[in-house]
């Protein structure tokens, strides 16, 4: 039986050591922890243009628990400013919305468009501009979410869903759409 955890304490060694000698594999993975991109087929924003796509960003609204201390009777002081009686407090807690919620809708290719040359040239122009470290393959996999994700969130659009403007500024998507 003592050899059991001896064996167990050798292999999480061994976990811990693989981790530390590759960093830059622990880094690529970054934003891996992605949240899933639900596609739904529903309507765009009112408004939106007969036979485009749409996404929308959710960003929930950030609470914050707040604790007051509130006087209900003050300290009873005497003459000399000694005190008979202290004060009485209660603790009051509160919620409070720091930051409200909001949605963000923003036009997206639509699915048809989303070939793999078009996210091949997507990855490549992600990889150009340092927000893509996987392999040029085609393929939307969480990678290329992630490389999205990173681009676009430092022009405030915290989404791994490609928006139509990104793909405008990467030179992907003509500046003009016909309607059809």
């Amino acid at each position: 039986m003592r050899p059991r955890p001896l064996l167990i304490g050798v292999m999480a060694t061994a976990l811990w050591g693989c981790e530390e000698v590759v960093p830059d594999f622990a880094s690529s993975l970054a934003g891996f922890n992605e949240p899933e991109v639900v596609l739904e087929h529903q309507p765009g924003p009112p408004g939106a243009r007969p036979g485009s796509c749409w996404g929308k960003s959710i960003r929930p609204a950030v609470i914050e628990t707040v604790q007051e201390q509130i006087l209900v009777q003050p300290a009873e002081l005497m003459a000399d400013g000694s005190v008979l009686t202290p004060a009485i407090y209660r603790t009051e807690t509160q919620q409070r919305i720091v930051t409200p919620r909001r949605e963000t809708w923003f036009e997206t290719p639509c699915p048809e468009e989303l070939t793999p040359e078009f996210i091949a040239s997507v990855q490549r122009a992600l990889q150009v501009r340092g927000a893509y470290r996987g392999p040029i393959n085609g393929q939307m996999d969480a990678r290329t979410r992630a490389g999205i994700r990173r681009y676009q969130s430092a022009n405030g659009l915290d989404s791994g869903l490609l928006s139509s403007e990104t793909g405008r500024q990467l030179g992907l998507i003509s500046a003009s759409r016909t309607d059809q």
